[in-house]
């Protein structure tokens, strides 16, 4: 059962809300010097090692079973390999903030898997008018353009709904992983995700002959160390505080920090249809969360 939020819950998920905002923006500044499977796999690279020395460091026992394993495999690639290289693809296409409110369809896609393949699911009013509004919403972000042709513009955001639709997979095949501790799965998904890419990056990019430079490193570390491991250690720690039904809380501040910072570092501008298009998402979302209409309830009834 989820608590009541402390103050020090709400400044964490601030945070954590930041951090993750801010893999969008270190996304933007990789991709200056750096091509996409090389900036992805230097994140969950770099990242995999500090949580597996972590895990070590504090006598975590590690799993070695090959069926377990391998369900590790599939678990990085739903919630690391493929959505990022998704999103960083994306982002050679479309402003960070506009990805980042694509991104926040991650909830509406988990109801919809969950409907395919779960077995406990069923959709109630509250998740099919949820679900209604947030493609209502990605019709307005994206126009009636999409409709028309397939522009790299185009192609960029689909490439981050298809992200969105990736982490809606990875929500329930992470529920398989409940034997280990949250440190060991988060460490053994980002080590399965570096072998997964390892291979193809080594054959498109070739980042032997790469030059990043001083931004190229910074944003690397800005993205492995902060926006991974240390985001998976602060997930873990309001997860634990907090419950899941406030943790989801932060699919709402992830877009307002990665637009702020876009606009504050980057110069980028959203056009109108963008922030429209996020407030139907945010709506939808809203109302499959239904904290707001019991809180309305509440009033109103008192």
């Amino acid at each position: 059962m989820d608590q009541r939020m402390s103050a020090v819950d709400w400044a964490l998920l601030v945070v954590l809300s930041t951090v993750w905002g801010g893999s969008f923006f270190f996304f933007e500044v990789a991709l200056d010097t750096l091509p996409p499977f090389t900036v992805v796999l230097g994140r969950v690279g770099i990242a995999a090692v500090v949580l597996l020395v972590l895990a070590r460091a504090r006598g975590e026992r590690l799993p070695t079973a090959p069926r377990v394993l391998a369900g590790y495999l599939l678990l990085g690639a739903t919630s690391n390999a493929l959505p990022f290289s998704l999103i960083v693809w994306g982002q050679t296409q479309i402003p960070s903030g506009l990805a980042s409110i694509l991104n926040a369809m991650t909830p509406v896609f988990a109801v919809l898997v969950g409907l395919l393949i779960g077995r406990e699911e069923r959709l109630t009013p509250a998740r099919a008018a949820g679900v209604a509004l947030g493609f209502a919403g990605v019709a307005v972000l994206m126009g009636p353009d999409l409709l028309r042709r397939l522009d790299p513009y185009s192609l960029g955001q689909l490439a981050v709904l298809g992200a969105a639709c990736s982490y809606g997979f990875a929500v329930h095949i992470g529920r398989r992983f409940g034997g280990a501790t949250p440190l060991v799965n988060a460490a053994y998904m980002l080590t399965a995700s570096t072998l997964l890419l390892l291979p193809v990056t080594l054959i498109v990019d070739q980042p032997w002959t790469l030059t990043p430079g001083v931004s190229g490193w910074t944003a690397l570390l800005g993205l492995s160390l902060l926006c991974t491991a240390f985001a998976y250690l602060l997930y873990f720690r309001i997860l634990a505080s907090a419950g899941a039904t406030n943790m989801s809380l932060v699919t709402f501040l992830v877009p307002v920090s990665a637009i702020s910072l876009g606009a504050l570092f980057l110069g980028e501008r959203l056009g109108p249809t963008a922030f429209a298009g996020l407030g139907i998402i945010f709506t939808g979302l809203a109302v499959m969360d239904g904290r707001a209409a019991d809180w309305l309830r509440r009033r109103l009834a008192g």
